[in-house]
């Protein structure tokens, strides 16, 4: 089952090991992801809109680093009438193994493609509709612009990128006041500052958050006409990109 409480870090650790997308979260993931970004759900919803509006015939959709398959889920809902095929792909054999359970609850499966892999080495078919959300965080710096770059070419024209990501702010007090007041809101969902405190030292070097100013830039480049950022609550945002 994927839906038991987040208790990875309620208890000291001697020492805090690297965060990785395994059993271990895999088993807490919606309870972890819930509590942990601030409008996650709304953001999952508002993903099947999207769709809905942006999807275009005879081309696919993407959800890459799908985790439990929540963005393809939302866009296969929404899209039953135009029936574009969906890909979803993650790196983690955990997490696919049960976001194919998943899809088969919701009667999705025969809509969605899973696939293991790399997004940032895979190619990409014409698409009118990728989703990278909270993932390019988890990719190596140095190869984002040739994956934003890959996208953008395999969008057609009108079509869309979804970029939801945790970001950094260059003002120093700014980046300060943004982090507390998410802390905050994790401790309002009942993490103690222990799990906090763990969970940070786990996801050192492992998110590299970047400004907003660097994603609007990377996406300029690619190729993208026009960037909306169309969700914002403290240091998460979640960007539209229309090639």
């Amino acid at each position: 089952m994927s839906d038991q409480h987040d208790r990875i870090y309620a208890t000291s650790h001697q020492q805090v090991a690297r965060f990785s997308f395994d059993d271990t979260v895999v088993r807490v993931f919606p309870d972890m992801i819930r509590r942990s970004v601030p409008g996650y759900p709304t953001i999952i919803d508002m993903i099947g809109v999207l769709a809905a509006r942006y999807a275009q015939p005879d081309t696919c959709l993407y959800d890459l680093g799908c985790s439990l398959g929540a963005a393809a889920t939302a866009m296969a809902s929404l899209t039953e009438e135009s029936g574009n095929p969906i890909v979803a792909v993650d790196n983690s054999r955990a997490m696919i193994e049960q976001a194919a359970t998943l899809l088969a609850d919701a009667g999705q499966a025969h809509r969605v493609t899973l696939e293991e892999g790399d997004v940032a080495e895979m190619a990409f078919a014409p698409c009118s509709m990728a989703v990278l959300n909270f993932t390019l965080q988890f990719i190596a710096p140095q190869k984002r612009d040739a994956l934003i770059q890959r996208l953008a070419e395999a969008t057609v024209p009108g079509g869309i990128l979804v970029l939801s990501e945790k970001i950094r702010f260059a003002n120093e007090a700014e980046n300060a006041l943004q982090t507390e007041l998410h802390h905050a809101f994790k401790r309002n969902n009942g993490y103690s500052d222990l799990e906090i405190s763990q969970k940070r030292t786990a996801l050192e070097n492992v998110l590299i958050p970047e400004t907003l100013a660097d994603h609007e830039a990377r996406l300029k480049k690619a190729g993208y006409r026009h960037i909306h950022v169309w969700f914002r609550c403290f240091n998460f945002i979640s960007l539209l990109a229309v090639r």
